[in-house]
């Protein structure tokens, strides 16, 4: 499987910079500054393309479907980039022809597309609980964090300490999209 289109997912405008909702972008500009890619085209060594989503996150189904068309790219040799609510931060998974999961963006372009079939990186921020929390305190928590809808977390400016957990799973994106392992 040889991957042509990466897409990083993620809101414009200031007042979304550096948020949980924009870990797409931040993704995406994790990648153009740390490793070989072309910054004005924004390719990879191979001729595959690199692009954030120029609209909102939940309209992000008709920026990919003018991007495939535009490069003439079917849907499973396209990665979203996105963030996921339902993933502890620091941690990331790859799926392919996956439902939405209540992510909208994603929602957005299976709509849009008329597939699930293509494949996402789907990058954790969700905080887990701290080894100083008491039992009691730290059960409580737990079902507090649970119960924590993802709109509450997703709008918020990320911490130093949470940015600096993003860019090692940056990097471990990296080597993965780099090594072609998909």
């Amino acid at each position: 499987m040889k991957v042509k289109l990466i897409i990083g997912l993620g809101n414009p405008g200031k007042e979304y910079e550096k948020t949980y909702h924009n870990v797409g972008f931040l993704a995406i500009d994790y990648l153009t500054k740390n490793h070989p890619i072309s910054l004005h085209t924004r390719d990879l060594p191979d001729g595959d393309k690199l692009i954030k989503s120029e609209v909102f996150m939940n309209q992000s189904g008709g920026f990919a479907k003018k991007a495939l068309k535009k490069y003439k790219i079917k849907p499973e040799k396209l990665i979203i980039i996105h963030d996921d609510s339902d993933i502890e931060l620091g941690k990331y998974k790859v799926s392919f022809g996956r439902g939405s999961a209540g992510h909208r963006g994603i929602d957005s372009i299976i709509k849009s597309l008329g597939t699930k079939n293509f494949w996402r990186l789907r990058i954790g921020i969700r905080r887990r609980n701290t080894q100083k929390d008491t039992q009691n305190y730290a059960e409580k928590q737990r079902r507090v964090i649970s119960q924590r809808k993802a709109s509450e977390i997703v709008l918020k400016k990320i911490s130093k300490h949470d940015l600096e957990i993003l860019e090692k799973v940056f990097e471990k994106i990296a080597n993965f999209i780099f090594q072609k392992s998909l």
